[in-house]
């Protein structure tokens, strides 16, 4: 199961995870878990820090095929085992400047069949940004139902 509803700012997305709400949530806080399926498809990602705790930063690049390297990162603000993760987020550029930030909150309900995963990220700066996140989001959790499953 997948749904993804959107206005212009913001993106939620729906899935039924095959596993129990505490499994899922390892999968975002582990970082050994984590590694095996964060990222889009074709893209693989090292973990540089994974603080899962209010105010603890999380930070990962994720490495593409051809060699490009797209890091992302930002702090938690929410840690409610195994409920629910709020997190910012913002792409860093060459430098290490990061972009636009928004806000990912993600919650873990039991479900029939496993886990109910609900995605929400608000405030896009575009509706661009919005739908490539879209795409980028829908892919990794492609990933993760793979990964969980196996």
């Amino acid at each position: 199961m997948s749904e993804a509803t959107m206005n212009d700012r913001e993106l939620r997305i729906e899935r039924l995870i095959a596993a129990p709400p505490e499994r899922v949530f390892q999968y975002f806080t582990d970082p050994t878990l984590f590694t095996k399926w964060w990222g889009p498809e074709g893209m693989t990602s090292t973990a540089q820090a994974l603080d899962v705790r209010v105010g603890g930063a999380w930070r990962t690049t994720m490495h593409s095929r051809d060699g490009k390297n797209m890091t992302v990162g930002g702090i938690y603000r929410a840690v409610e085992a195994p409920r629910r993760l709020v997190f910012t987020w913002a792409w860093e550029d060459d430098k290490g400047n990061r972009g636009f930030e928004t806000e990912v909150t993600i919650t873990f309900a039991a479900a029939p069949g496993g886990t109910k995963l609900t995605l929400l990220q608000k405030e896009f700066e575009t509706a661009e940004a919005r739908d490539q996140h879209g795409r980028g989001w829908n892919s990794t959790l492609d990933k993760l139902d793979r990964v969980v499953a196996a």
